[in-house]
């Protein structure tokens, strides 16, 4: 039997469908970001990054590589092994607290990324709790989904943000049954806000857990960087709060934070802990740093709210379809799977722009995008070079335009 059919034929429905991902090689310069040099096809050139998740540019800040480079040198790079064989390496303890006091909850705990902390983080407390209904919004990222599904309990999906069947359901499922909201509080495809207050407001009335995803807003929103729950004032109302390392923090890892015995309760059954690999010192240490900098430090934030600003309006003016929010997220829509790959192939190769297509099934099938993040580091000139490299794309593939751009007028 020739098993290698399976996989190519796999592969073939990828191509088929448009869906076949192309990673490019690129390698970032530490004090130069967003410029990084392409390992094309043609040789190295230099290329602008225009959608990383390193949201604040903290991946090259001094303190945070600083951190890394000194834990490195001081007590190694592995951490030996799972925490149950090697022990909890202190770095790491150091780390748990700060993202504790970070979301004023009594502990935290570790995972290896965000996924996995969503992964089996929901899927263990969910387990948990006798006859738990979950209810996911409709927008939930996968690693959310799979822990749902995980968890082999009854779920039911709500209308994306939509409290009046968020409500529904809850009334339906009656006040004994143990019931978990499960929520992000930036959702970063669209850009879009979830309505946290209200929802607490519904939990506290029909006796629900409340599960928030923080990932795309930890360090970037409220006064510390505690996230869209602490801009908000509901950081005290909100159950299980996870967020992630990797995003705004410049680092890896993900991690729940909650009551203690919450915790506790994962640390001693979730599967995805308790048989992995705790995160190395160096990171560790490099994650503390970013999180105690960005609690003090507001220019970040500052900064690149201001940046993600000025990208909408120049985008608008030049009549570029940008889908509306009032987030840092800004995404550029394009309809079409082929033509969305090809934008970016386009912007890669002729402009030196990066900026990766968005498509199915990250997103529903008709509404590709182009996921534009700007940092801190994106100056006026850059943003004007995108808006003028963007117009050009559109034109090439005979894109729509939602207005004639100012320039044209």
């Amino acid at each position: 039997m020739d098993y290698s059919q399976y996989f190519s034929a796999a592969l073939g429905r990828l191509h088929d469908e448009r869906r076949y991902r192309v990673f490019a090689d690129l390698e970032r310069i530490a004090g130069r970001f967003p410029h990084a040099t392409w390992h094309s096809p043609g040789g190295p050139r230099n290329v602008v990054i225009w959608c990383s998740n390193d949201y604040l540019g903290m991946g090259q800040h001094p303190k945070v590589v600083g951190a890394m480079v000194e834990t490195a040198t001081r007590v190694g790079t592995g951490a030996g092994g799972t925490r149950n064989i090697a022990g909890t390496h202190h770095p790491l303890v150091q780390l748990e607290a700060e993202l504790a006091d970070l979301h004023g909850k009594e502990a935290a705990l570790l995972f290896t990324s965000g996924y996995v902390s969503n992964q089996t983080g929901i899927a263990t407390l969910a387990k948990l709790i006798p006859d738990c209904l979950i209810l996911s919004d409709a927008l939930n990222h996968n690693s959310m989904i799979e822990g749902v599904r995980q968890s082999g309990c009854e779920r039911q999906i709500w209308r994306h943000n939509d409290l009046a069947h968020l409500e529904q359901l809850l009334i339906a499922a009656g006040p004994s049954r143990p019931k978990l909201i499960a929520c992000e509080s930036l959702y970063s495809m669209d850009g879009d806000v979830a309505p946290l207050a209200a929802i607490c407001d519904l939990a506290e009335r029909y006796n629900a857990m409340t599960y928030v995803d923080e990932v795309h807003a930890v360090g970037m929103y409220g006064p510390r960087g505690g996230g869209i729950a602490e801009r908000d004032g509901v950081m005290h109302r909100i159950d299980i709060l996870e967020g992630t390392l990797a995003k705004a923090f410049g680092c890896l890892g993900g991690y729940i934070a909650a009551k203690g015995e919450i915790i506790d309760a994962v640390r001693s059954y979730a599967p995805g802990f308790i048989f992995t690999t705790a995160l190395p010192p160096p990171i560790c240490s490099a994650a503390t740093a970013a999180i105690k900098h960005l609690k003090s430090s507001s220019w970040e934030r500052e900064r690149h709210q201001d940046r993600a600003a000025r990208v909408k309006a120049i985008l608008n003016a030049a009549g570029l379809p940008v889908m509306d929010n009032d987030t840092h997220i800004v995404p550029l829509f394009v309809g079409d799977p082929e033509k969305c790959k090809q934008a970016s192939d386009l912007l890669l190769e002729e402009h030196g722009i990066y900026i990766q297509p968005i498509n199915y099934p990250t997103v529903a099938k008709g509404t590709e995008r182009l996921r534009i993040t700007p940092s801190p580091y994106h100056d006026d000139g850059l943003i004007d070079r995108l808006a003028e490299a963007l117009l050009q794309v559109w034109e090439r593939l005979g894109l729509a335009l939602h207005k004639k751009p100012l320039a044209a007028e």
